[in-house]
């Protein structure tokens, strides 16, 4: 699992569209010495950006065929950068969020705090103490608590930075600060329960594609999109009524609507034969007709 890779840089604005320019260009871009120069960015920026790139599913480290360490745009990336390269649209900052939170590895901070983490509100001082006790269960190995604690901070500044205006080092906003999941205010840390639309109705639509091809499974009940971890109820912290709206809207879309089943008073959802990024992808292109 990964720990403390970003550096204590959270995401910021415009950082995906700053790497991604370089990238296509030169897949071993965060290997060249004066990386930092070309992107404007100090060095352990750089780093905290890789990491970034990595984490939220837009980029994959791999080896090239000198078994060197390349970077290469993700297909996911690649509809990221034709279509909301900048994070304008909170669809693509909620898919970032999902990408960071769906899995223990890179950001086991994110999925620990999302899927495991019961707190609704607390301090930063318990979420390290809570998370210090989860890892010493799931970990081997000796976790540094300053390695730890970086992942703390970092988390709760990716989605509040810019939320206290008073505050001149907040002027820098992450792209997901847009959900409102999280606030921090007098030392307390609070996990929101935001509404449908502020997450994106298309995201939703794709986290369940997503799942569905990530577990090889046909349908999904209620209960499961409620309680299993990687889904709705913990990921964006989904109440069951917002939930049940969500679907009901899915239900009604205009070309890839899900079916509801219901027996013996169990909900069952069947999904839209088409891949998730395929989905994205019509989305994107409507939400792109819809400005003109």
């Amino acid at each position: 699992m990964g720990y403390g890779q970003h550096q204590s840089f959270y995401l910021r604005d415009r950082w995906l569209s700053k790497a991604i320019k370089p990238l296509k260009d030169d897949d071993r871009f965060f290997y060249d010495k004066y990386a930092f120069e070309k992107i404007g960015l100090g060095k352990n920026m750089v780093q905290s950006l890789k990491f970034w790139l990595v984490a939220t599913g837009v980029v994959k480290e791999e080896f090239n065929e000198n078994r060197k360490k390349v970077h290469k745009l993700t297909p996911l990336g690649e509809l990221i950068n034709k279509y909301d390269k900048f994070v304008l649209f909170n669809d693509t900052a909620s898919i970032l969020h999902y990408m960071l939170s769906k899995e223990k590895e890179p950001s086991t901070m994110w999925y620990w705090f999302f899927n495991e983490c019961n707190e609704s509100l607390t301090t930063k001082d318990n979420l390290l103490n809570l998370f210090s006790i989860w890892v010493d269960v799931h970990e081997d190995k000796n976790i540094s608590e300053k390695s730890l604690k970086r992942d703390v901070d970092c988390l709760v500044r990716l989605y509040t930075a810019g939320q206290n205006t008073d505050d001149p080092e907040e002027v820098i906003q992450s792209p997901l600060n847009k959900l409102e999941l999280l606030t921090d205010k007098k030392g307390y840390v609070y996990k929101k329960q935001p509404r449908k639309e502020n997450i994106g109705m298309a995201t939703l639509m794709y986290v369940l594609l997503d799942y569905r091809d990530r577990k090889e499974i046909d349908s999904i009940s209620v209960s499961e999109i409620t309680s299993e971890n990687g889904l709705w109820g913990k990921v964006f912290n989904m109440s069951r009524s917002e939930i049940i709206d969500a679907l009901s809207e899915l239900a009604n879309h205009p070309k890839f609507p899900l079916r509801f089943v219901r027996t013996n008073n169990l909900d069952t959802i069947h999904l839209p034969d088409i891949q998730s990024l395929e989905f994205l992808e019509f989305e994107y292109k409507r939400k792109l007709e819809a400005l003109v």
